[in-house]
């Protein structure tokens, strides 16, 4: 993570972040984090009484940030995806409205910013019993995803691999165990997805599944059920069969395994940052981080 900062920092620290309703005070805090290290610029939306307010009560200095009013979080978000649609910021923060506000705002067709994929929560995570970073998805946005869905998914996962200096990622489709059961979906998706992946319809990377989450993540686990497979115990990526599955782990990994954390919406032509009120200071910087290297 601390890499992932670094990077933007010395490379796309000119970038700018449209905050949508950006009166929260945890919102702000995270802004104040990222102007404390210089990550990027800012132009907030949204009561500029109450942001100036707020920005006064936590110390963040406004003096080098525009702030630009609007009367309700609707006409932020609005005002927000247009800076960004042209051109005026690179890419949009949600604030203190609900993650289907902003993204309703953000795939309407007048602002260009839809691709036709799906858009889905792409998660890295540094966990210290893991030898590398670890992407998730998805954890937070599509709730069952179909088959042609899990397509996007992946190649949305991959896109974001090869940002992060992955040439080759290793996605595993996980479920409740590595086997084909007829009777478990998620695992004849799996197996589809590999064999779409042999066939070549699925690029820039190397998919298997289905694997239980031991025989993805550990060699020990894989060797003892006799699983050969690229991918297996030394996965970058991990397909969660739902957002039930990817959000238990999501908040497993976060409260249980002390791991690091940053999250970015993509699968249109710009990232969205969000930011759950639970998450720490650190993992909003994280988030701002990693989707400016997105975008």
């Amino acid at each position: 993570m601390s890499q992932i900062i670094e990077l933007v920092k010395n490379e796309h620290k000119s970038k700018t972040i449209a905050v949508a309703a950006a009166e929260d005070d945890v919102v702000l805090k995270a802004v104040q984090k990222a102007k404390e290290i210089d990550l990027c610029n800012f132009i907030l939306y949204g009561d500029k009484v109450k942001i100036q307010q707020i920005s006064e009560e936590i110390g963040l200095d406004t003096t080098n940030i525009e702030i630009r009013n609007a009367s309700t979080p609707l006409e932020a978000a609005k005002r927000a995806i247009q800076a960004v649609a042209n051109g005026e910021a690179d890419l949009p923060m949600k604030g203190k409205l609900t993650t289907s506000e902003i993204l309703s705002v953000y795939l309407k067709d007048e602002y260009g910013l839809k691709t036709g994929k799906t858009m889905n929560l792409v998660c890295a995570f540094e966990i210290p019993r893991y030898h590398k970073l670890l992407i998730i998805s998805d954890a937070g946005m599509v709730i069952a995803p179909t088959l042609e869905q899990k397509v996007d998914i992946i190649n949305n996962a991959v896109s974001v691999a090869h940002k992060l200096g992955v040439e080759t990622p290793k996605v595993a489709v996980v479920g409740a165990l590595e086997q084909v059961n007829p009777k478990m979906p998620a695992t004849v998706e799996a197996a589809i997805l590999a064999q779409m992946y042999r066939r070549g319809q699925i690029k820039g990377c190397i998919v298997d599944g289905p694997f239980a989450m031991d025989n993805a993540i550990s060699k020990e686990a894989a060797i003892h059920k006799g699983i050969n497979s690229k991918v297996a115990g030394d996965a970058d990526i991990l397909i969660m069969p739902d957002i039930e599955a990817g959000n238990i782990l999501y908040k497993t990994l976060v409260y249980f395994a002390d791991a690091k954390l940053a999250s970015s919406i993509v699968g249109g032509k710009k990232p969205v940052v969000l930011t759950s009120r639970a998450d720490s200071d650190e993992s909003k910087l994280n988030a701002m981080a990693f989707s400016i290297l997105m975008s």
